[in-house]
């Protein structure tokens, strides 16, 4: 039975969801799948990914064939990293606690440019609301400014007719 790593879609129209399985490749992309991995949410930014790791490694080491997209998450979380230094370990070219500590390694860098990147997101995200804010108030004053000669003309029509309702009185 051939097993692939591959996306099973979830989630309404245009909103796309993704669960991350190993599933026999006869099976339909919705359908039965072996065992669960992780989830993969493409609407935020950056992307969710949630990856069982070992149980993704578990399934590469046994033989699964991950698709294009799922082979590019697997690799975008480390899983395909700790697969290589699994064999390395195995053939004895490194010790386990060597593959771990690369492996840690590899992640702690991984996570401060994900978090370079959301924090780039949100100080542009900051400077576009603070230029929205900016021309917002333009557009206020002007409109402010141009009223304000029509305001002054209503204001001594209305004082005419007050002045003059007074001495009619």
């Amino acid at each position: 039975m051939p097993v692939k790593i591959r996306l099973q879609r979830h989630g309404k129209k245009g909103k796309p969801y993704y669960w991350i399985v190993a599933a026999d490749s006869r099976a339909k992309r919705d359908g039965k799948y072996l065992e669960k991995l992780g989830i993969y949410n493409p609407n935020t930014n950056p992307a969710t990914i949630d990856l069982d790791v070992d149980g993704a490694v578990n399934w590469l080491q046994n033989g699964a064939q991950p698709t294009d997209t799922a082979r590019a998450i697997l690799s975008y979380k480390g899983a395909l990293l700790k697969k290589h230094l699994a064999g390395g370990v195995k053939k004895g070219a490194l010790t386990e606690e060597q593959a771990e500590a690369k492996f840690n390694a590899w992640l702690e860098e991984k996570a401060s440019k994900i978090q370079a990147k959301a924090d780039g997101l949100s100080k542009a995200d900051a400077e576009a609301k603070a230029k929205a804010l900016e021309a917002e108030k333009a557009v206020n004053e002007a409109r402010i400014a141009a009223a304000a000669p029509v305001v002054e003309e209503v204001a001594e029509e209305v004082a005419e007719e007050t002045t003059a309702s007074n001495e009619e009185e």
